[in-house]
């Protein structure tokens, strides 16, 4: 049985397993295990006695001792029920020949025979050394012809030699500084695989949290804890650290499975035989437990989330809203967003009362125009705060969109907002106004702020604002940071050309490490009262990733915006200062055609342009630890149209 099911939660996470050692009898093994509440076994294939040189080879190819045939159990069973684990004792990079030819003999067996059986992964056992070149080849050979099981090779999570305080030494691989190196040393040897993933061994000693992290940008697929990493409450039963416990709920909600493993270390009272069954209540049921109470006391996924479930690292090419008119089906998206037209509501009462003083509420009438009206929110928004702050409105709703000016009509005049509403179907940055406005409001930017062209649509517009009027929003800001992003450089690998590692995709970032705070990119002010009218920028900008963090992999820049709609009312989602609830923008991604390794302490240098001529692009390059082409050189591969 899963450990729980939350709402909206269809996540991998609520199936926990067992690491059981090789039995003969399959059917067993499983009843024992299912029985015991256990979703799945990670179980061996092969009796760990078998060596290919030791086979009698008179009749031709040995048959090696698997466990069963594959009819003592169903196809579902075999695929639904069982992880096959791959003999711990091969090593392909041993210097005893005889050694390294029975392990690439036997580890290709048991692959092929788990595929055969259908398997949905296999756990593949931890290098043996620092070295892992000729392991890695032999896998990435199998992966060429693999069908669509999954690979887990093992890893360590223990610390570092860099690490303060005590090693774990039973559990380090032998020479290893840091289990991330071999790890990453592996999968670029294996092309970056979209079939090799990571089950992590998770023991009672952690690294720093900021080496833990990084992990989180990789394709972990399951965590093996061991009994050992567990302590004991005041009832004798099992329990983990605070430190244990956040990182169980940071397996949960990246969708990583639990594996337990080991023997029960406690003395924990068992329930007593179930004569109708003549079953025995599993030994590690207790951790089992655990493990499900931990699951069914995380917090609900809040309804924005739920939303947000089926976008999480799906890569969107941004909007053209210059170029194409939006449908009906996105504006309906962005105009549930409440919490983003009630920070623009709270942004114009703001301006309303500056512009109008108490004494002249009777005689003055606000010339308000929403340039980029859409079907009417922010019109809907600007006279809920005239209504609020006891104000004369007028407002011109400017809309290029055919489409959209239709449901506008329709709007003002269900509404009853007839004499209060112009609208007005134009291009804002061809429209001639019949009057200055006081106030100037737009929703037209993007996930990195300027990207859907903010600057250019309102500097054209900023010929027909009063020479002391307000702009709302009145500044913006993007901001960028260096991220592990696995899963997001694979799919963009998928498409096999330089064109979809120049563009940048909207995406809403899940399975990625954060590899250092954000920094601040360009800043866009409005009205633009500067003598350089230029909205081409450039910046380098240096980052330090901790150095407890460990070596990590860029795989690419996340990009953000903040913006100041007026005085001190803004919203946005850089994520130190992001506008809770809001679900209008997800982030924006800059990927790297080839990822770059930072060790521990270097800095991240990076260069970031905007350009623009007939259209507006972005370019981006690495200078450090290591130089990058520079990325979508004249906008070759990705631009936004003016």
């Amino acid at each position: 049985m899963p450990l729980g099911e939350m709402v909206g939660d269809k996540s991998d996470s609520r199936y926990c397993g067992v690491e059981a050692e090789f039995m003969d009898n399959m059917p067993q093994l499983l009843y024992i295990n299912i029985n015991g509440g256990f979703d799945f076994v990670a179980a061996p294939l092969m009796d760990p006695s078998y060596r290919p040189s030791l086979m009698d080879c008179t009749n031709g190819i040995p048959v090696p001792p698997f466990a069963g045939s594959d009819l003592v159990l169903s196809p579902s069973q075999w695929s639904g029920h069982v992880v096959g684990k791959i003999s711990s004792w091969i090593d392909l990079d041993s210097e005893d020949e005889t050694l390294r030819s029975d392990s690439e003999i036997t580890i290709k067996q048991e692959i092929a025979w788990a595929s055969h059986l259908s398997l949905q992964a296999c756990l593949l056992p931890t290098p043996k050394g620092v070295s892992c070149a000729n392991y890695a080849r032999c896998v990435n050979e199998i992966l060429q012809n693999l069908n669509t099981m999954q690979l887990w090779l093992r890893i360590p999570l223990e610390k570092s030699d860099e690490d303060a305080g005590d090693s774990n030494s039973n559990h380090t691989t032998e020479g290893l500084v840091d289990a991330w190196e071999l790890w990453n040393s592996f999968r670029l040897l294996c092309e970056h695989h979209s079939q090799l993933s990571i089950a992590l061994d998770v023991w009672s000693s952690l690294p720093s949290i900021n080496s833990v992290e990084r992990w989180f940008g990789e394709p972990v697929k399951a965590a093996i804890v061991h009994t050992d990493s567990f302590l004991t409450n005041a009832k004798g039963y099992p329990c983990l650290s605070k430190r244990h416990q956040k990182l169980v709920n940071e397996l949960f909600n990246h969708s990583i499975q639990v594996i337990i493993s080991g023997n029960p270390v406690l003395d924990v009272p068992l329930a007593a035989s179930n004569t109708a069954t003549g079953t025995i209540r599993h030994p590690l049921r207790p951790y089992l437990d655990y493990i499900g109470y931990m699951y069914q006391k995380m917090d609900p996924i809040p309804e924005q989330e739920r939303f947000e479930l089926g976008y999480r690292d799906f890569l969107q090419s941004p909007l053209q809203p210059l170029m194409d008119n939006l449908e009906a089906q996105t504006y309906e998206t962005f105009e549930k967003d409440t919490v983003k037209y009630t920070q623009y509501q709270k942004a114009v009462a703001k301006a309303l009362l500056d512009r109008v003083p108490d004494e002249d509420t009777s005689t003055v009438t606000t010339v308000l125009m929403v340039v980029g009206a859409g079907r009417g929110p922010l019109v809907r928004a600007s006279l809920q705060a005239a209504e609020e702050t006891g104000r004369k409105l007028k407002v011109y709703a400017v809309e290029k969109n055919p489409n959209a000016v239709v449901t506008l009509h329709s709007l003002v005049k269900l509404e009853g907002w007839e004499k209060l509403v112009t609208i007005v179907s134009s291009d804002m940055r061809c429209w001639n106004a019949p009057e200055k406005a006081d106030i100037l409001v737009s929703e037209l930017l993007g996930s990195f702020g300027d990207n859907e062209l903010s600057p250019e649509c309102l500097d054209g517009a900023q010929r027909f604002l009063k020479e002391d009027g307000i702009s709302i929003p009145s500044s913006y800001t993007s901001f960028i940071q260096p991220i592990t992003t696995s899963k997001l450089y694979n799919d963009v690998k998928l498409h096999k050309d330089l064109a979809h590692f120049e563009t940048a995709y909207v995406v809403k970032l899940h399975r990625v490490a954060r590899l250092a705070p954000t920094k601040p990119v360009f800043t866009f002010d409005h009205p633009n009262i500067s003598t350089n009218k230029s909205n081409q920028r450039y910046i380098k900008l240096r980052f330090e990733i901790p150095p407890d963090t460990g070596s990590a992999l860029v795989h690419g820049l996340a990009g953000y915006f903040d913006a100041v709609l007026y005085k001190d009312v803004h919203l946005g989602i850089e994520p130190s200062t992001a506008t809770p609830n809001m679900f209008s923008w997800f982030p924006i991604f800059f990927p790297l055609r080839q990822p770059v390794l930072v060790a521990p302490g270097s800095p991240f240098e990076v260069h970031f342009w905007r350009r623009c001529s007939t259209k507006v692009w972005y370019e981006w390059c690495v200078t450090s630890p290591t130089s990058s082409a520079v990325h979508n050189s004249s906008g070759r591969s990705y631009w936004v149209g003016l």
